[in-house]
């Protein structure tokens, strides 16, 4: 058990963490930018870190000064919560590099499934069907349209580094594709800092269920039930259903599809494998949510 420990991250997440290590007996520590000195984060926290500045890349995402409030407070590890820095590999590692412990999944884990490529690739490996689509990146217009002569219109076109919608657009016809593929790619690499998009099949009106899962070592997966995320407005969720109203009968080939991808990426800690599920009942992996999410 930790004696101390430091939160990179502000608002709910970090209030939820700092609660729940003063239930366990920890230390807090948190760091905040200056528009957050009276939050509530901080006031909750046994010791507080201004991180100079206002905005998140000079504050929260600033993972040197991070690390140094980690080391200047005492604290023995630094839980990212969501967001922020929660899944970067390279965070992960030089967390660990500086002698902290990192609440999180390791490294490895981030890295296989923070690209939605691999993690496409990942699925596979393991019997465990995606989402009909590539396992490559896209070179150009001529890959979409190519696609769309196989598996018909619409396509998405996702970033491999995407997730809650960025870098997503759909092209219902050929004329779409050239103006849904830029647009695609330039919020990608404005997001997530490189283009490299992906295709798949649109799947017009699927049910989105998300398996929980929990790995107290690699290797150890489990999954803890599934929700129905269905309900959406611009690609975010807004209501959640468990047990899922349909499809229910289909949830525990879900959840060992999910500890087969868990396992393979040798996940460790909390983590939300997501699903989506076709009018007849076929599921497909979609991707790896490596990290909490808004909804624990």
């Amino acid at each position: 058990m930790f004696t101390k420990i430091l939160i990179a991250n502000r608002g709910e997440i970090a209030v939820r963490v700092a609660r729940t290590c003063r239930d366990l007996g920890i230390g807090v520590v948190a760091v905040y930018a200056d528009p957050d000195a009276r939050a509530r984060h901080v006031g909750l926290a046994d010791q507080a870190v201004r991180l100079p500045g206002s905005d998140a890349a000079e504050t929260y995402l600033n993972l040197d000064a991070v690390i140094e409030a980690a080391r200047a407070t005492g604290a023995e590890a630094i839980h990212p919560g969501y967001g922020f820095l929660s899944e970067r590999a390279d965070a992960a590692e030089a967390v660990i590099g500086a002698g902290l412990a990192w609440v999180g999944p390791p490294p490895e884990a981030l890295r296989a499934s923070g690209d939605k490529i691999g993690a496409r690739r990942l699925a596979s490996s393991v019997g465990v069907t995606p989402v009909p689509g590539t396992l490559e990146p896209v070179l150009g217009v001529k890959d979409v349209r190519t696609f769309a002569a196989a598996h018909g219109y619409p396509v998405a076109i996702k970033a491999a580094g995407g997730g809650g919608g960025r870098g997503l657009r759909v092209a219902n016809s050929d004329r779409e594709v050239q103006g849904a593929l830029e647009s695609a790619m330039r919020e990608a690499e404005a997001y997530f800092g490189y283009d490299a998009v992906y295709l798949e099949r649109y799947l017009p009106a699927p049910k989105h269920i998300e398996v929980q899962v929990l790995a107290p070592r690699a290797g150890g997966s489990m999954w803890l039930g599934a929700r129905d995320c269905s309900l959406q407005r611009r690609h975010q969720k807004l209501v959640e259903e468990t047990p899922p109203p349909r499809f229910a009968e289909r949830v525990p080939e879900m959840g060992d599809a999910a500890v087969a991808v868990a396992n393979a990426c040798g996940y460790v800690n909390a983590g939300t494998v997501e699903f989506l599920v076709d009018e007849e009942g076929g599921f497909y992996f979609l991707e790896i949510n490596a990290r909490l999410q808004v909804e624990h």
